[in-house]
């Protein structure tokens, strides 16, 4: 059997920080001085590093992960067997999901990073690189789509979100809990998950997406707002299964007249409803004044799926199409 290839693309985070002079820790470390931290990953594959940015993971942008998307299928068709993408972890499960929506095919792309800096005593990123790794180069993980690879979990990119502020076991998939696990050096996989429709990567970025999480009191007095500040559409964040005040509903329809809405749900975990609650603000009066049920995916995922659907001035068709199978 032929060696593994695989490529790795490091976009900076905390798993490359060293201290610096002034105070604090930095990105400084690039992919190939990951790799090479790491002596047992010349065991997984041979590897092709680079670092297309060095950068915390807050200032990295969807531009940056529609580049990377494209360097991977550029490395696919070349004849790389897996990706790995190196980040800050603050936004793995955005930049999980773009990659997910974005590179099709079979080949395993996994995403990982670190809670602690390279210098800071039990770091965790040579770990996460090195499973990470392996499970890019297993052929148990082939046709799964773009998985997060953290503290030896394997979470599927529509489910991972970070849960904890600090500690290495910061990541979970509360809709499904992790698919697998990395033990013994092994790709260990408790359940398959199916691909969902996959869109272009040249087809640029997404376009930009207001995201509103709704409180007690709210009035909605920031709807009628978004339209002349440049945004395309809005995921609003409801209560519960996706419900709002009573006084809100109006507002919120006609915002979805002027451009494509889609209900979400603040809580941590639960599909949006569509067909149980009734009331004035309920998700059932919501979907008749034209919002569009966000399923089973977080306002923060809904949000980058919203600006995808939309590009090349797509409007509510679109949107409605592109949610459907997460219903």
């Amino acid at each position: 059997m032929s060696r593994k290839r695989l490529i790795v693309l490091s976009l900076g985070g905390t798993i490359t920080m060293v201290p610096q002079a002034e105070g604090g820790i930095a990105p400084k470390l690039g992919a190939a001085e990951l790799v090479a931290s790491v002596p047992e990953l010349a065991q997984v594959a041979g590897i092709e590093a680079d670092s297309p940015a060095r950068l915390p993971s807050p200032s990295l942008k969807p531009d940056h992960l529609v580049a990377v998307a494209r360097r991977i299928e550029d490395a696919f068709a070349a004849g790389a067997d897996g990706a790995v993408v190196i980040q800050g972890t603050d936004t793995i499960e955005e930049s999980a999901f773009l990659l997910d929506l974005l590179v099709g095919g079979d080949k395993p792309v996994v995403i990982t990073g670190a809670m602690r800096g390279a210098d800071a005593p039990g770091a965790d990123g040579p770990a996460n690189l090195l499973a990470a790794a392996r499970v890019a180069a297993s052929e148990e993980a082939r046709g799964l789509g773009t998985l997060a690879v953290l503290n030896y979990d394997i979470h599927a990119a529509r489910f991972v979100q970070k849960t904890h502020t600090t500690l290495p076991s910061a990541f979970g998939s509360p809709m499904a809990g992790p698919i697998g696990a990395v033990a013994e050096g092994r790709t260990r996989l408790f359940a398959r998950i199916g691909r969902l429709p996959v869109l272009p990567a040249d087809g640029g970025p997404p376009r930009p997406v207001a995201l509103l999480k709704w409180a007690m009191g709210d009035d909605g007095r920031l709807l009628g707002a978004l339209p002349g500040l440049g945004y395309a559409g809005a995921v609003i964040e409801g209560m519960g299964a996706g419900h709002v005040p009573a006084e809100a509903a109006q507002a919120l329809g006609e915002l979805a007249a002027r451009m494509p809405v889609v209900l979400a749900s603040r809580a941590a975990a639960g599909p949006v409803f569509t067909r149980t609650y009734g009331y004035p603000g309920g998700e059932i009066d919501l979907i008749r004044r034209g919002l569009i049920p966000a399923g089973l995916l977080s306002g923060l995922k809904a949000r980058l799926l919203l600006g995808l659907a939309l590009r090349g001035g797509a409007g509510q068709a679109a949107a409605a199409t592109a949610f459907a199978p997460y219903q």
